[in-house]
């Protein structure tokens, strides 16, 4: 374990631990909660990041993890949502102000979004 120097050191430690407190308890139902991962590559971080911010401050229940490379690097950051009861859905070029638009239109309300990369692996980019 890393020694702890700085307040900021000690809030980076308490994230990572209720990070990964929260994954292991909501591991036991993951078909029944909004599943999102994230796939780590450029700028990818600070995007998991702020879903999980995001999500925690609207208190909405949902499993973020991380996951390798989707095979979409054209269109970097990518995550895949699934929905209980649904298909994951990919969506590409995703940055803070699309976090946003996806966490209020699609997850709260199943209205797709720009952004969708289709099954076609192409992919609808925002203006």
């Amino acid at each position: 374990m890393n020694k702890v120097k700085t307040l900021d050191d000690l809030k980076k430690m308490r994230e990572s631990l209720r990070a990964s407190l929260d994954l292991r308890e909501k591991s036991n139902t993951p078909d029944q909660l909004v599943q999102i991962k994230v796939s780590m590559a450029a700028g990818a971080k600070e995007i998991m990041s702020y879903f999980i911010e995001v999500l925690d401050r609207q208190k909405i229940d949902a499993l973020v993890t991380q996951t390798g490379c989707m095979g979409y690097c054209y269109a970097e950051p990518t995550i895949e949502i699934k929905l209980p009861g649904q298909e994951p859905l990919v969506f590409g070029y995703v940055d803070k102000a699309k976090v946003e638009e996806i966490i209020d239109k699609y997850i709260r309300k199943g209205i797709l979004v720009d952004g969708i990369i289709p099954v076609t692996y192409t992919t609808v980019k925002p203006e």
